[in-house]
């Protein structure tokens, strides 16, 4: 039996009751755990906080909080993330010493066709159309992929990580400023039946602090923490969401099949040794690993040990010879690569000092006219591929997690935009991740790698990190929201930090300079960053930018907490 015919019976209800659990089945070794340390959780909410702080104060493995903040996240942030969307999670074993890439990413279903966002007289959707068809709901795999990460490394039983968020969905909590000023702006979301639970009776948003109890989300919870994911994809859960996506598309886009046959993937990190400290991070489908490994060699070829803001050309060059490598090479892995070329070779190609080395050379004094892909292995002589035209909005979160053995979780989360395809089924919002594929699939018969398919899962920006010290020891963990300017927004700050020392939790509070496809950003406030680019001669375009990183970092000094203040998270550890 394969590997995918014997993780899907990890799904079926039977399988789910026994509580067999899995081997990992690849992992990069690094040396030993550091010492002993308190446990810290760090998360885009207080009360996921401090759900996650009540399973480690038990004695709880950082899998077991992670699911915990997760299942909290999705009742108080629902316009991020969720059961009905998908997740990257980086777990470091301390007993091992082994990193390890569960990828929880949406599939598309075995209906999907290359032109599934094209209207019937051949032109594409517009990005908001295609988001509220029906067509861009996968099959969500966030369930899946905590339960084999509990089956692995859980110690608490999965029922008891569920407690928290069910009692939050009864009893009720207070409507948060993020989600009353998201649901301000989405007018057609809030016409769902089931979001009457955030409004008044004159259909306005209730007011911010205001109790909100979401009682079907409540039952929902309470089947999944019974039946394990067996509950989530054979049963009543999964028929309600085929309904709803069939019921909006008028045709037969989702089956039970496609949830029976979820398998959530065990990947091995993509890891690359910069300024002397190996930085992890989620392999393809996401493309967040890749593309920041290429930045930050990139960038300490050229600069040395300068900050991105005194070194502005390096890292806005660094940024966008990386995203023309993204848009042309990555997205689901089945189809990277080509026959004389495997996808994992082309992953190792793409982030190979030589390479990276050869790509620094082109950065000059002055901004290139005209930025491209590169040829990694000759890559490009065997097989052409045309650009990724995905959109990818900022609705998501991330947390990170250490446990008091050692174990680290850093886990990205998302629903796609805000509050998905704007559908909810039993108290969760269902997401849209199918639009994160290229929205031109191929041109003149060139194809490119992200185009819609059956069973594809679609390019990410997710870049949940964990970065290992010069001896090898882990000491960080960090990542953040912001679709594309994800990668942008960890690259930055973890660079500042490689380069110059400043701790992580002040670097993340510097303003923001992304490059998303080759456009300059730079976060509004960031006058004299914004002043400096233009004098290089970019094109500059400043914006409010909501980050939301969170993490942390062991230092000799103690622990490092890293907490974005653009959103309202927090953290706590066992010594606060």
């Amino acid at each position: 039996m394969d590997r995918r015919a014997a993780l899907s019976g990890l799904f079926l209800l039977a399988l789910a009751a026994c509580g067999r659990e899995a081997e990992p089945e690849s992992a990069a070794p690094f040396p030993a755990p550091l010492p002993e340390v308190p446990w810290i959780v760090s998360a885009a909410h207080p009360l996921a906080v401090d759900a996650g702080a009540e399973i480690l104060a038990k004695g709880g493995s950082a899998v077991d909080a992670a699911i915990a903040v997760e299942a909290v996240l999705g009742l108080v942030e629902p316009q991020s993330s969720g059961l009905g969307g998908g997740a990257f999670m980086l777990f470091y074993d301390a007993s091992s010493g082994e990193t390890i890439a569960y990828d929880g990413r949406e599939t598309a279903p075995a209906s999907t066709i290359p032109t599934v966002f094209y209207r019937e007289d051949g032109t594409p959707m517009g990005f908001y159309e295609a988001v509220t068809s029906g067509f861009a709901t996968g099959v969500p795999g966030l369930v899946a992929m905590m339960d084999l990460a509990h089956r692995q490394h859980g110690k608490l039983e999965w029922a008891e990580l569920f407690a928290p968020a069910e009692r939050l969905a009864r009893e009720g909590f207070p409507m948060p400023q993020r989600l009353h000023d998201t649901l301000g702006r989405f007018p057609q979301f809030r016409e769902d039946p089931e979001t009457e639970i955030y409004l008044l009776e004159d259909g306005s948003v209730k007011p911010i602090g205001t109790t909100v109890t979401n009682p079907l989300y409540a039952e929902t919870i309470r089947e999944i923490a019974e039946g394990g994911a067996a509950a989530f994809y054979t049963g009543s859960i999964a028929d309600a969401i085929i309904e709803r996506v069939n019921g909006k598309t008028g045709v037969e886009t989702l089956t039970k099949d496609d949830f029976l046959s979820y398998v959530p993937e065990i990947r091995e990190p993509v890891c690359a040794v910069v300024y002397a400290h190996n930085t992890c991070s989620m392999p393809p489908p996401g493309s967040g690993g890749i593309t920041l490994i290429q930045i930050a060699t990139i960038f300490e070829e050229v600069a040395g040990r300068a900050a991105p803001e005194d070194a502005l050309l390096a890292y806005i060059e660094a940024s966008r010879l990386a995203y023309a490598d993204r848009g042309r090479f990555i997205g689901d892995p089945t189809a990277m690569g080509t026959d004389m070329l495997s996808a994992d070779d082309l992953v190792l190609a793409l982030t190979s000092r030589t390479y990276l080395s050869e790509r620094a050379r082109l950065v000059g004094d002055k901004p290139a006219e005209e930025v491209a892909p590169g040829n990694p292995d000759g890559y490009l002589l065997r097989e052409g591929r045309i650009d990724d035209t995905a959109y990818e909005v900022p609705s998501t979160t991330h947390f990170s997690i250490r446990d008091s053995e050692g174990n680290i979780v850093s886990m990205t989360a998302t629903v796609e935009f805000p509050f998905g395809s704007q559908m909810m089924v039993r108290g969760m919002v269902l997401n849209n991740q199918l639009t994160d594929f290229s929205r031109i699939p191929e041109v003149d018969g060139v194809p490119a790698v992200n185009a819609p398919g059956p069973g594809k899962r679609p390019m990410s920006s997710m870049t949940p990190l964990i970065v290992f010290d010069a001896d090898g020891e882990p000491y960080a963990a960090l990542g953040s929201p912001g679709g594309t300017a994800i990668i942008g927004y960890v690259a930055k700050p973890l660079l500042r930090h490689l380069a110059t020392g400043e701790p992580l939790s002040e670097a993340i509070k510097r303003p923001h300079v992304v490059v998303p496809r080759g456009s300059v950003i730079v976060e509004e406030g960031g006058d004299a960053l914004a002043k400096a680019a233009e004098e290089l001669g970019y094109s500059v375009t400043q914006r409010p930018l909501s980050s939301g990183i969170y993490g942390f970092a062991l230092t000799n000094g103690g622990i490092d907490l890293v907490v974005d203040p653009r959103r309202e998270g927090s953290a706590k550890t066992s010594v606060d």
